[in-house]
C-alpha cells in the first residue's frame, strides 16, 4: 500500500506540474492566467477522484507538511511523500521540455518558473503572498475534508480554491503554491529561477504550517 501511495503522489504531481506548464508553455496566449488556473485546478480535481482514496491526493510538500501540523498526516510518511512529489514535478517538467524543444525556435527562457523583482513583484511581495494563499489553501484542505464536511464535494472544493490561488498569485511572482511545481520548472530553467527557488520552498511549507496549525485549532479542536 504505501508504495501504491507513493506511485499515486508520483503520478499526481506529475499531472499537475503539466497541467501548469501545458497550459502556459501552450495556451498562454489564448487561454490567459484564467485558462492556466482552471487547467491547475480541474486537474487536481480529477486527480484527487483518481487516487486521492490511495494517497490522500496531496501533490504538494506544503500540503504534505501542513498536514502534519495539522495532524492530518504522519510525519514518519512526509519524506517519502515529498520525494515523489518533487520526483513526479521533475519528470513532468523534462516531458514538456522535450515537448516544447520539437518547435523550431523554441528558447527555455524561464520555463514558466516561479520568481521575484524584474517583470514580477519584489521579494516581500512574493513571500507574503505565497505564506498566506498557501495557509488559506490548506485550511481549505482541512475544512473540506473534515469528517463533519459534506461527503464527496472535497476535490471540488479543493481544485476550485487552487485555481482561484492561481489568479490571484499569478501577476504576482508565477503563482507557486506548491514547491515541487516550482522545484520543476527551475530544474529546467536553471540560472535566476533556480537561485530564487528557496523563496518558493520556504514560503508555502511555512503558509502550509500555518494553515495546518489554524486547521487543528479551528476545526478539528472545535
Amino acid at each position: 500500500m504505501r508504495m501504491k501511495a507513493l506511485a499515486a503522489e508520483f503520478l499526481g504531481t506529475f499531472m499537475l506540474v503539466a497541467s501548469v506548464l501545458g497550459a502556459a508553455l501552450f495556451a498562454f496566449p489564448n487561454a490567459g492566467i484564467i485558462g492556466v488556473a482552471l487547467s491547475l485546478g480541474f486537474t487536481v480535481m480529477a486527480m484527487i477522484y483518481a487516487v486521492g482514496h490511495i494517497s490522500g491526493g496531496h501533490f504538494n510538500p506544503a500540503v504534505t507538511l501542513g498536514l502534519v501540523a495539522g495532524g492530518r498526516f504522519s510525519a514518519a510518511n512526509a519524506v517519502g511523500y515529498i520525494i515523489a512529489q518533487c520526483a513526479g514535478a521533475v519528470a513532468a517538467a523534462f516531458v514538456f521540455y522535450l515537448i516544447a524543444a520539437g518547435k523550431s525556435g523554441f528558447e527555455v527562457g524561464n520555463f514558466a518558473a516561479n520568481m521575484y523583482g524584474g517583470d514580477f513583484y519584489p521579494l516581500f511581495s512574493a513571500f507574503l503572498i505565497e505564506v498566506v494563499l498557501t495557509a488559506a489553501f490548506i485550511f481549505i484542505i482541512m475544512g473540506v475534508t473534515s469528517s463533519r464536511a459534506p461527503a464527496g464535494f472535497a476535490a471540488i472544493a479543493i481544485g476550485l480554491a487552487l485555481a482561484a490561488t492561481q489568479i490571484m498569485a499569478i501577476p504576482v511572482d508565477n503563482a507557486s503554491i506548491n514547491p515541487a511545481r516550482s522545484l520543476a520548472s527551475a530544474a529546467v530553467a536553471l540560472g535566476e529561477p533556480l537561485q530564487q527557488l528557496w523563496l518558493f520552498w520556504v514560503a508555502p511549507i511555512l503558509g502550509g504550517v500555518i494553515g495546518g496549525l489554524l486547521g487543528r485549532c479551528l476545526i478539528d479542536n472545535d
